[in-house]
């Protein structure tokens, strides 16, 4: 029989993990936590969530719902973890981070074929008869990532950024208000920080004069951009980024604000709270000064500031087969955020095709690939396609689906039909 081995207890980890056991075999899941720690990862447990407590968009005709509708067909195991744990958080799917990750770590544990071994994995030489996962996740350091460059070449690195949390009995409500965009959701859901324009104005001098806990300059993924360097880009880019008001209405003036500021629920007693978008690289007394300048958060009571780490991924284009196989060594698969996927179910749902093809291989079975027309199909030929160049992080977006023909101009129809089509295409694939 062949052996297992997946090395690193994240999302993409643990969904690898889930499938190989779920298939029937026994697979032994490697995790360095709780002996050693990266410097983003606090939690013991499994599936920490790091930069936030948001999945994105539940509904399935988003590409974030799709992505997660596709996942829980082939047996995903942390999307009905995550519902389970959801908090209110208007049309997202998010959850109560500490609850999710102890529910994903009994589960793994409880499992009868997963065998969990603690240790810094530190050397890539599986055995002939041996299938492994490396799914050690964007902050991938020390000896292991020397390993991987060693075969796989020079990785590539960005910077990502975590916003900070606030207690929700310190915002002042005299001036903060509680709603959804467009009234998607309750009105606990999200804390709103209006802002007119003077204080906006005012707020953004101060933001970008802020000094950073990093002095020399860095790339960054887009999707995580530090709020001080999105203000730099030209005193209305946050307005039209993380602080616009549209969809909300000041009950204080019966208008729409200048800007706002959005604090998303961090947890299910609704407690705490994230400032939404405002990942940040500022020093923490920083923070405290320039943040405390959003109107309602005055005295605001900040139990985790903004923090930044180097993430890496390797040229998976250049690297992997479309099974996340390496085409050097098909015994060695990666899955995560390592990958080159960007984003905390594009990471699972790369865990979960990882396992469902080491199994397949080690059956001596044809590869499970899903079509382009699928949210998880598509990712996975972006981040295997040679001709790309520049490679970049990706995340799931309707873009790196073939479009509809003919073209629907209703862009929530057309967003429906990608949808319904890709369901079809995963359920025809799995049946197939």
């Amino acid at each position: 029989m062949k052996k297992f081995t997946v090395v690193g207890a994240g999302l993409a980890g643990v969904e690898a993990a889930w499938q190989i056991a779920e298939s029937g075999y026994p697979v032994t899941l490697i995790e360095m936590k709780p002996l050693a720690y990266s410097p983003a990862h606090k939690s013991e447990y499994f599936a920490e969530l790091v930069c936030s407590n948001s999945l994105k968009a539940a509904r399935v005709e988003s590409a974030a719902g799709l992505l997660k509708e596709e996942m829980c067909r082939l047996g995903s195991l942390t999307v009905p973890v995550a519902r389970r744990c959801a908090v209110p958080a208007g049309g997202a799917l998010a959850v109560d981070r500490h609850a999710f990750s102890a529910a994903v770590t009994e589960k793994i544990k409880g499992h009868p074929n997963i065998t969990v071994q603690t240790g810094v994995f530190e050397t890539i030489a599986p055995a002939d008869d041996e299938l492994l996962i490396i799914a050690t996740g964007p902050l991938t350091a020390g000896r292991l990532s020397e390993e991987i460059g060693r075969i796989c070449g020079e990785t590539l690195s960005f910077y990502d950024a975590a916003a900070p949390i606030v207690t929700a009995e310190s915002v002042d409500f005299e001036k903060a208000f509680g709603a959804s965009r467009y009234d998607r959701g309750g009105e606990d859901d999200y804390i709103n920080c209006p802002f007119n324009r003077a204080e906006y104005e005012a707020f953004i001098d101060e933001l970008v004069h802020a000094e950073g806990a990093v002095v020399h300059d860095f790339d960054v993924y887009e999707g995580c951009m530090p709020i001080e360097k999105l203000a730099k880009r030209g005193l209305d880019a946050p307005r039209f980024g993380p602080m616009k008001p549209v969809g909300l209405t000041d009950p204080r003036t019966g208008h729409r604000p200048w800007a706002c500021v959005q604090l998303r629920r961090e947890n299910a007693a609704g407690t705490l709270f994230n400032l939404v978008g405002f990942q940040t690289n500022l020093k923490f007394g920083e923070q405290k000064r320039v943040f405390s300048m959003i109107p309602g958060l005055e005295r605001a009571e900040f139990v985790r500031y903004g923090v930044m780490h180097r993430n890496s991924f390797i040229c998976s284009p250049q690297l992997l087969n479309r099974d996340y196989s390496l085409r050097s060594r098909p015994n060695i698969f990666f899955a995560g955020q390592i990958t080159g996927v960007e984003g905390y179910m594009e990471s699972a749902a790369s865990g979960v095709m990882a396992g469902i093809n080491a199994v397949l291989r080690a059956e001596n079975l044809s590869p499970f690939v899903l079509p382009d027309t699928t949210m998880i199909g598509a990712l996975t030929a972006y981040i295997s396609d040679e001709t790309v160049v520049n490679f970049q992080p990706m995340g799931a977006n309707f873009g790196i689906l073939p479009p509809i023909e003919p073209k629907i101009r209703d862009k929530k129809e057309r967003y429906k039909a990608l949808a319904q089509r890709a369901l079809e295409a995963l359920e025809k694939s799995k049946n197939g």
